[in-house]
């Protein structure tokens, strides 16, 4: 409290005498209400709304210099408005003078970080406690400040490469996938799709000890071929320490197509490692790097190293081996490629009609027969990997829903496989990810009996009642009610034969995805499904895109839309609304 005479710039709010007896008010000041205080022989001025969801200050508790929120006893200095509770952030104080018997305060105080500054900190915090309300309310300010997407993606990678022991996880898998649907989403959902990835990762850290990372070899002459040996040697014998010092080592010296080549062959030198999960986090983080920039290439790519060096193997399991040694027939494609690739030096390849079909056959040697002859016609390795991408996609549309619930997720490990495949195969034309082919080809065959009956997917021109605005609509309505599975389909096929606009259909998927506490294989697939259109070669293969995720997400929906409530709380709060009923500032 000050005695010296108010300048221009404050605000008569009270009058001592009132507030001395009283304790406590509220005024209003240029329309934002203002906690007065009198406590201890000092005026004190703070916002009224809790920092943390809103509650009037005024109705709080204070006692020796602390002021305790009443709805979650959050604890705040009253000086300086510092927090003794992080989830809750500091609450806004305000200077304040007395003059002639009148309270006056300073209603636009200079911040002691600029509001940017303090959002990035929040988001930290948010990460560092796994306090998703936090994280939510840092990432929409962020956004307001233009800094929605670039300032919480690199914050998160940075906190999940340092924080997790066992490296890239769920959490940067998602926020990866979250990054790349965000083009495709409006603008609400676009938060939401950061709000999502960086609470990914923050609850995919929580608890974890941190990562101590290893060193590169002082060695910076090594060559390509030599630290891609050393690299698939030690992955081949689990040793990751050995494998991350090669990594970090290449990673300072080789070009990006020779990074993604080693991590290509040595995720794929054994079979379909992690259960799919392998190649399709290497594929991710070399994703992430293209958004938050490659000079951050050591540090993330460095924590594939134990997806690759640690990971399950299919050659392992019975899966794979029983009755039919279908990792075998991957193992001996492997060896035959040197041979298969010469033959088609120089020939150019089509996709022969009926190919797919022939990728969905229920023999196994049918189909590694015409994985040998694409090979030797001069197939490359982007045109047989996005084949083998819209035939995993055929097993998600047609799947069966007489299957059990948990076999979605099987069907989807092939089509998150073959994605990550696709995409890789356009980073490098390396013959390893022949290897990725087979692999996924085999998976997709292994999941046969999960389309026995084959559910049946719309034909173009079956058409639809309604508008595609209106069919957008039903499309929600599907998400809201359990068992829409089929309906799904003909919704998103009517669309494409009422001539709806895709990117609007994508949007209202997004939509429907976010709101919704979508588990890691749901989102998964919703942005694989997406990357499937952009490289879909045919209209058909457009439609099969959106048909298939829309199949999955009808299946998984609707949740209990918890982390929606977070989200619309965080926005509630922005907008400056209040969180409870009945109780006013």
């Amino acid at each position: 409290m000050s005695s010296d005479s108010p300048n221009q710039e404050f605000t008569e709010v009270a009058n001592i005498d009132v507030l001395r007896d009283n304790g406590r008010t509220v005024a209003m000041v240029e329309g934002r209400p203002v906690a007065l205080f009198h406590h201890e022989g000092e005026v004190y001025a703070l916002d009224n709304r809790c920092p943390h969801m809103g509650f009037p200050l005024s109705k709080g508790s204070l006692k020796d210099g602390l002021l305790t929120c009443d709805w979650h006893h959050a604890r705040f200095e009253l000086a300086q408005g510092d927090t003794l509770d992080i989830w809750a952030d500091d609450v806004q104080t305000f200077p304040t003078r007395v003059q002639d018997g009148t309270v006056y305060v300073d209603p636009n105080p200079e911040p002691d970080v600029p509001p940017e500054t303090h959002w990035r900190n929040r988001l930290a915090d948010g990460l560092a406690e796994n306090l998703s309300l936090v994280a939510a309310k840092a990432v929409i300010h962020l956004d307001h400040y233009d800094e929605g997407f670039v300032t919480p993606l690199e914050t998160a990678v940075d906190f999940g490469t340092q924080y997790r022991a066992d490296g890239w996880g769920r959490g940067m898998t998602t926020l990866s996938a979250m990054a790349n649907l965000y083009g495709d989403l409006a603008h609400d959902e676009k938060l939401r799709a950061m709000i999502v990835g960086v609470t990914e990762v923050a609850d995919n850290c929580d608890g974890e000890p941190p990562r101590f990372e290893q060193y590169a070899l002082d060695n910076d002459d090594l060559s390509q071929s030599r630290l891609k040996s050393w690299f698939r040697d030690t992955c081949d014998v689990r040793d990751s320490t050995g494998a991350e010092r090669c990594l970090r080592t290449a990673a300072n010296t080789l070009a990006r197509e020779d990074l993604v080549e080693m991590l290509v062959a040595a995720g794929t030198d054994h079979i379909y490692m992690n259960n799919s999960h392998t190649v399709d986090f290497i594929n991710k983080a070399v994703e992430t790097l293209d958004y938050v920039g490659w000079d951050r290439r050591e540090a993330v790519l460095a924590t594939v190293v134990d997806a690759i060096a640690d990971a399950s193997r299919g050659e392992e399991t019975s899966t794979w081996t029983r009755p039919v040694d279908v990792a075998k027939m991957c193992f001996d494609a492997a060896e035959d490629l040197p041979e298969m690739v010469a033959a088609g030096a120089g020939k150019d390849w089509n996709r022969p009609d009926g190919f797919i079909e022939t990728l969905l056959s229920a023999d196994p040697h049918r189909l590694d027969e015409a994985l040998r002859d694409a090979v030797a016609s001069g197939a490359s390795t982007e045109q047989l990997a996005h084949a083998i991408a819209v035939t995993a996609l055929r097993r998600v549309a047609h799947f069966g829903t007489g299957n059990e619930f948990s076999d979605w997720n099987t069907v989807h490990h092939t089509v998150s496989f073959a994605n990550a495949v696709d995409n890789l195969a356009r980073r490098t034309n390396a013959p390893d990810v022949y290897k990725a082919c087979w692999q996924g080809a085999m998976s997709v065959y292994l999941d046969r009996f999960l389309n026995q009956p084959r559910a049946s997917v719309p034909e173009p021109g079956a058409g639809a009642d309604g508008d595609p605005a209106e069919l957008r609509e039903r499309l929600l309505a599907v998400f809201d009610e359990q068992g829409g599975v089929d309906e799904a389909a003909r919704v998103v096929g009517g669309h494409f034969d009422a001539g709806g606009d895709p990117a609007a259909l994508k949007r209202t998927m997004g939509e429907g995805l976010l709101r919704e506490d979508a588990g890691f294989h749901t989102l998964q697939n919703v942005e694989a499904g997406f990357r499937q259109f952009e490289l879909a070669e045919s209209e058909r293969e457009r439609r099969l895109a959106l048909i298939a995720p829309a199949r999955y997400m009808a299946a998984h929906f609707p949740t209990r839309r918890e982390d929606e409530q977070t989200v619309t709380i965080a926005e509630r709060l922005f907008e400056g609304e209040s969180i409870h009923k009945g109780v006013k500032n």
